[in-house]
């Protein structure tokens, strides 16, 4: 085979697989394209400065990565907010009608899967990254490399992001799920989680076998004279990409509401999750004269589907145990398939929750499951009762560790700090990025070192030394490293971020840091009736905290002569101050509100009689009405940083 031949044969390949993995529509046999294939491969193999790097054959995915490099997208990723009835989405309408009365509507099926960025530079795939938080996501290219419906490249030249979903369907979900079990590892939840974890595997070829697809749902950075989203989202399409042909054009809600309707018509049968559609405004333009909030486009809703109920059975209550040694009680379900899932289990919450709707074992129940909603028991059929049921009492022991529960209320509580399960828990917490911010000790990490009985209490991760790790599998000298230089930055860490890593029930990070600007070091002595005196603080957080500080007081005080955490002086420039941020600001909200905070500010996320002053960004929406109902100081950005330089 001369060059010119083995570029023929592979622009044929391409098209031999366009049409097997996009279209859905195979123009030969497997053989044939086996045979092609492979001759491309031999071909490649004698000539590697002749390969065309867009060819089916280089998903390869030989190699294996440590972990994932961190990469940000040119433009955010949004979330959506959610709508879930005709009246929130008219709601949502007549909020937009404020700014303008003559818009049209891009409807789109709404996949349930995992977001992807794809970036494309002079017509190649370059980078593929995941959402993350929005910014920042992480880099997956090798692996977006082996989605046979993802193009490694596309008829158009200039600089691209494409964004959308990965996908399982069900088919495939069932049959990866059957395999796990048949290996004996732990099955997917659900066709999400199977593309979530099947995306970020460090091993592609692992990536390879799930059979993902991916179908496009939008773009970020996209450079052409065009303002119709769905305009843009078909060019897109006729780039090499899936389209189901699920999406459409409406003029008023009336249109809106009837797809709507035929998409729920046929979720059931279609071989992809569909947990609802979203509606966007269709101009471009009118998207970026509304923008953002802080979290999502005000252009654009998820108009989610109705939830699933089904009927089961109560075959048994087991009980979990938190972190914070909160016992909740399980229901064990006669297993039943909803939307591609297996539910088999449904939390109870509480026991004024059982007492309440009067569920009883052997009872036969209506559940709920919307999307990725934790399946839920809507009540009971007490009209099919037998006299089997039987009551459901609470627990006098831990399931675990089976010492004595504290009762309180609606609470039960396991004290004992040694139990497994609730150690384990409080240590995944506290190394968590809100309490000492561990970076390099996340969940896999501390599963691991607690299985390896390398730590059995938190007091343990402050032990852990380069000799503990080497030579351990899976254990190269850069993961030593970070989880050594993780545990080293948590010391001298502020101290909310040591109360907030506790785990004490009903108080968390903003709590946290009220009761250190209070009190200080005090609050490891601090007395009910103090606490009590406080705004904000209850009698169900007093309680919890004075009960966590005497109980755990020998622990607390070894943990601080390690950690040794300090108290961020402020000025007081803004003591007294409650203070809401809204709108676009410079930097992110959470480094403002770090920054009115060092300066003696409360930060609250919703307008009172108590705020003081509301900090406005640029499209401040409803929050800048209010407060200025309410006579509240308003001030930009430009205003603050003068009110700040000039104290």
């Amino acid at each position: 085979m001369d060059f010119q031949t083995y570029k023929e044969k592979t622009e044929l390949l391409k098209k031999m697989a366009h049409h097997y993995y996009v279209l859905d529509d195979p123009i030969t046999s497997d053989d044939e394209y086996d045979r092609l294939y492979f001759e491309l491969v031999a071909y490649e193999k004698d000539n590697p400065n002749h390969i065309d790097s867009t060819s089916p054959t280089q998903r390869v995915g030989d190699k294996i990565k440590e972990n994932f490099e961190k990469i940000t997208h040119i433009e955010r990723m949004w979330s959506l907010d959610d709508v879930f009835n005709f009246d929130e989405l008219n709601a949502w309408k007549n909020r937009i009608n404020k700014y303008d009365t003559n818009i049209t509507f891009m409807c789109d099926a709404k996949f349930d899967g995992a977001s992807l960025n794809l970036t494309y530079d002079k017509g190649v795939l370059i980078s593929a990254a995941t959402r993350g938080d929005g910014n920042t996501g992480e880099s997956i290219l090798e692996n977006a490399k082996m989605i046979n419906s993802i193009p490694l490249s596309i008829p158009y030249l200039d600089k691209i992001e494409i964004r959308g979903e990965v996908i399982i369907n069900k088919y495939d979900f069932e049959k990866i799920n059957k395999e796990r079990m048949q290996n004996n590892e732990s099955i997917f939840a659900n066709p999400r989680n199977a593309a979530s974890g099947s995306l970020r595997q460090l091993d592609s070829k692992i990536t390879k076998k799930r059979k993902l697809k991916f179908i496009p749902w939008g773009f970020g950075y996209f450079d052409i004279d065009e303002n119709s989203f769905f305009n843009r989202l078909n060019m897109i399409k006729k780039f090499g990409f899936i389209d189901t042909k699920l999406s459409t054009k409406c003029n008023n809600l009336d249109e809106v509401e009837a797809f709507y309707n035929k998409l729920i018509s046929i979720r059931h049968t279609y071989d992809i999750m569909l947990d609802g559609m979203v509606v966007r405004l269709d101009s471009l333009n009118l998207q970026n004269s509304l923008g953002y909030t802080a979290k999502n486009p005000r252009f654009a809703v998820a108009y989610k589907f109705p939830p699933i109920e089904k009927q089961t059975k109560i075959l048994d209550i087991s009980f979990s145990v938190g972190r914070s040694g909160v016992i909740t009680p399980v229901a064990e379900l006669e297993p039943i398939n909803i939307e591609g899932a297996s539910v088999s289990r449904a939390t109870l919450y509480n026991f004024e929750e059982i007492e309440k709707k009067d569920i009883r074992i052997n009872d036969n129940v209506l559940i709920i499951r919307s999307g990725d909603v934790i399946p839920k028991i809507i009540k009971p059929i007490k009209e099919l009762r037998n006299g089997n049921e039987i009551k459901i009492s609470k627990p006098s022991f831990c399931p675990i560790c089976n010492s004595e529960l504290l009762v309180e209320n609606i609470l039960i509580k396991c004290q004992n700090l040694q139990c497994k399960a609730r150690v384990k828990n409080s240590i995944i917490h506290f190394c968590s990025k809100k309490a000492m911010n561990m970076m390099g000790l996340g969940d896999k990490i501390i599963d691991f070192l607690f299985e390896e009985k390398i730590i059995n209490n938190i007091l343990d991760i402050y032990k852990i030394t380069r000799e503990m790790l080497e030579n351990k599998e899976g254990w190269k000298e850069k993961k030593i490293q970070n989880v050594l230089d993780s545990i080293q930055s948590s010391k001298n860490i502020e101290l909310w971020r040591f109360i907030n890593a506790l785990g004490i029930e009903h108080i968390g990070e903003n709590a946290s840091k009220k009761l250190v600007e209070l009190f200080g070091f005090r609050i490891f002595d601090i007395s009910y009736d103090e606490l009590i005196a406080v705004d904000g603080i209850g009698s169900e957080s007093a309680k919890s905290l004075t009960i966590f500080m005497e109980t755990n007081k020998e622990l607390i005080n070894e943990l601080l002569k390690i950690i040794q955490p300090t108290i961020e002086k402020n000025n007081g420039i803004l003591n007294g101050e409650i203070v809401v941020i809204t709108g676009t600001l410079s930097i992110s909200r959470d480094e403002m509100a770090k920054r009115l905070e060092n300066l003696g500010a409360n930060i609250s996320s919703s307008i009172s009689k108590k705020t003081t002053m509301l900090i406005a960004g640029i499209n401040a929406g409803s929050k800048l009405d209010k407060a200025r109902e309410l006579g509240i100081r308003i001030l930009n950005e430009y205003e603050l940083n003068i009110l700040i330089n000039h104290n």
